[in-house]
């Protein structure tokens, strides 16, 4: 009986994980842009994945990055940049190697970049997109819902 129990509350248990890992994946299944600046500025994706990617700077904007191991750098790298984590760091490897670019600054986690933006002007980084926005910041791009 006792087994019985055990295996029940085991079941139940991996259940209810698998739920929450759920639920924490629908909320950051999309990313927002937000950056800290004094006009209205308005990105396309195409002029986030350029500033990401070392392309043309718009407005004088520094992009900010997650750790490559932060869930919302993943969905930014696959959603945005319409690339994957390897892709992307192979690319800068590359682009390092080479002297061309500079990636974007990165910081430790979610809280880092937010306190990094509110603290530097023009800086542009990604959240998820249920993140609260503290004041000081806007959101400068964010998807098409279908």
């Amino acid at each position: 009986m006792k087994k019985v129990i055990k295996q029940i509350l085991t079941t139940t248990s991996l259940l209810a994980l698998t739920i929450n890992l759920n639920a924490v994946n629908a909320r950051t299944d999309e990313v927002i842009v937000v950056a800290n600046v004094d006009s209205e500025v308005s990105l396309t994706r195409q002029e986030v994945k350029s500033l990401f990617m070392g392309g043309v700077v718009v407005d004088d904007l520094k992009p900010i990055a997650l750790p490559a191991n932060n869930p919302a750098r993943v969905v930014f790298n696959t959603k945005v940049l319409g690339l994957t984590e390897t892709r992307v760091q192979s690319y800068w490897a590359q682009m390092r190697f080479t002297g061309r670019k500079k990636p974007p600054i990165e910081v430790q986690d979610q809280l880092s970049l937010i306190e990094y933006l509110i603290k530097t002007p023009n800086s542009v980084g990604y959240l998820p997109v249920d993140a609260d926005i503290p004041e000081g910041l806007k959101v400068v791009y964010e998807p098409v819902k279908n």
